[in-house]
């Protein structure tokens, strides 16, 4: 039979170890609880953040382009007196070439991009297989710009160190300002490009395909043209967070200054 000092002893030993699970257990427990509450909040919080930007850009770039460049094309065809047939043609013509030419340049923007990219995530991961330390001292810089102490980036840094592709996607991201391009987007890109260029075109030649007098459309596509060069003006501007009224009266400015100096141009030539 033990002694009743060994049996006091057994049963604080125990005591400790049920404490110790129970308190392992509640840690558990809180751990999930607070996991469950994250996910819970973020279910129930929805960012509106505008997140197509690039289509934006591409759609701006096609539609601004396309009403203003034909626009003027036209007004400086009607200024020289030409029939509205021939200002028809001529403006179609234009509307083909400049979806092609504006299509390609976005094609070749996109590719260049991602071709940049590419060149620099490959000399970024022969550093890091190289100079691995040095690579992780400007993990621990970067992260000391946001206010990060040491004692709280240090497990940063060697959580990225394990973590091979994680700690080179953060140094494209922190360190370069790179984000990594859809491989889509070049082909994308120039679809976009050339059908807001062509849907845009198209506006200011309507008129000269009912009205046979040049000098009666071009008066009905200034209008028309303006018109639409307010209102993208306007969703450019809502789209963009910008002030929509502003930026309908600067976008259909800029297309009246642009189809005025070709309109000028053209009866100076004439005489």
């Amino acid at each position: 039979m033990m002694p009743c000092h060994c049996l006091y002893k057994v049963y604080i030993q125990q005591k400790w170890v049920m404490y110790i699970i129970s308190l392992s257990l509640s840690i558990l427990s809180s751990a999930s609880m607070a996991q469950e509450m994250g996910k819970s909040l973020l279910n129930q919080h929805t960012e509106e953040h505008f997140t197509a930007g690039e289509i934006v850009r591409d759609i701006i770039i096609g539609v601004s382009d396309g009403l203003t460049v034909p626009f003027a094309l036209a007004a400086g065809l009607s200024g020289a007196n030409a029939s509205s047939s021939i200002i028809l043609t001529a403006g179609i013509a234009e509307v083909a070439a400049g979806a092609i030419s504006m299509g390609l340049g976005g094609y070749l923007a996109a590719k260049s991009e991602a071709d940049h990219y590419m060149r620099e995530m490959k000399r970024e991961q022969e550093e890091i297989d190289d100079v691995p330390d040095t690579e992780a001292a400007e993990v621990a810089e970067i992260l000391s710009e946001y206010g990060v102490q040491p004692h709280e980036y240090m497990p940063v840094v060697n959580a990225l160190r394990k973590n091979p592709q994680a700690w080179l996607d953060f140094m494209m991201k922190f360190e370069l300002g790179l984000e990594k391009p859809n491989p889509k987007r070049a082909l994308q890109s120039a679809f976009t490009i050339a059908i807001a260029y062509i849907v845009g075109g198209m506006v200011p030649l309507i008129p000269y395909i009912f009205i046979s007098t040049a000098r009666k459309a071009v008066i009905a596509s200034v209008l028309l043209t303006l018109l639409a060069l307010m209102i993208f003006g306007y969703a450019k501007g809502y789209f963009t967070g910008n002030k929509p009224i502003q930026s309908a009266l600067q976008t259909a400015l800029i297309g009246a200054i642009a189809s005025a100096a070709a309109f000028g141009m053209a009866k100076a030539v004439q005489g």
